[in-house]
């Protein structure tokens, strides 16, 4: 029953995801626009995160154990794209900062070609410091390691001390960084609103875009103190790890995700507009197809 809940959510997820991205491709007007190639980006991200880390959440529940070598390339995914998010979010609070804050430069230094450039920086800011771990590993490691089967738990496969001493420095210097960019650009579009006569509706909405990150920018964190959580919940309540694993993948994994669609795909008056074209076009589709069966029959 746990395994099927976790797939109908998924499913739930990848067709959201996937009608967003779909209606970002089909209009030109999305992506020339470093805004929404930032948010799909995201999307596209977190799509892969989530079929990642359901795969191997059902895995675990299956075999229980599997190979190492497996393991790695499912735990170094999962890292990656959950690294990834995190810096998107400070990636779109800056582009939002410069179309409010500074309007006159917003084409100049938010265009296409360079939006592509920080997308290229924010994978290899979110694969550098952890690509390490496999390397570290493979060197200290015997080769029947990788041969042998575990409970694909990232302790469990990067095992040296260093690396978890290097993974907690790492995520506390990603994250306040992030979380001081969305607070400078949260305080700056707030004072830029508050300097005209009246706040203006493109600002509040920007403002209230940049919150909405920062609480899904809290939930990401919690993906990196979920281990100690667990570990402390197992000795409160012995013999429920399967429960508290449980319980914490779908707080830590699933439900950030589901702010991603609502930022953009339900907020924007852009988006949600295609939202409501496609919704009505497959709802046409649909029923010409009904037609077409009924009067075959």
């Amino acid at each position: 029953m746990k395994n099927l809940i976790v797939v109908l959510v998924w499913l739930v997820l990848s067709y959201i995801n996937g009608t967003l991205v779909a209606i970002f491709f089909r209009h030109q007007t999305f992506y020339e626009d470093p805004r929404y190639i930032l948010f799909i980006h995201m999307v596209i991200n977190d799509a892969v995160q989530l079929t990642v880390t359901v795969t191997l959440f059902i895995l675990s529940y299956i075999f229980y154990k599997i190979n190492v070598s497996f393991c790695c390339f499912f735990i170094l995914v999962a890292v990656f794209t959950t690294r990834n998010t995190p810096i998107n979010l400070a990636s779109m609070a800056i582009e939002r900062y410069v179309a409010i804050c500074q309007p006159l430069r917003h084409a100049q230094v938010c265009t296409v070609r360079r939006t592509y450039v920080v997308i290229g920086w924010i994978w290899f800011i979110s694969v550098a410091p952890d690509i390490t771990d496999l390397f570290v590993t493979l060197a200290t490691e015997s080769l029947s390691f990788f041969h042998e089967s575990v409970f694909c738990l990232r302790q469990n496969v990067f095992k040296d001390p260093i690396l978890a001493s290097k993974r907690q420095a790492v995520d506390i210097i990603y994250f306040s960084c992030v979380f001081l960019i969305l607070v400078f650009t949260y305080l700056k579009i707030l004072f830029a609103a508050r300097a005209v006569s009246t706040e203006t509706t493109s600002a509040q909405k920007a403002r209230n875009t940049i919150l909405l990150h920062g609480a899904q920018l809290t939930m990401c964190m919690l993906s990196y103190i979920s281990p100690s959580v667990e570990v402390v919940l197992h000795i409160i309540i012995p013999g429920r790890i399967l429960e508290i694993r449980y319980a914490n993948y779908l707080i830590v994994y699933i439900l950030p995700r589901f702010l991603s669609p609502v930022v953009y795909g339900v907020r924007d008056k852009k988006f949600r507009k295609y939202l409501k074209m496609h919704l009505l076009s497959s709802r046409c589709t649909d029923q010409r197809r009904v037609a077409a069966v009924n009067k075959a029959g």
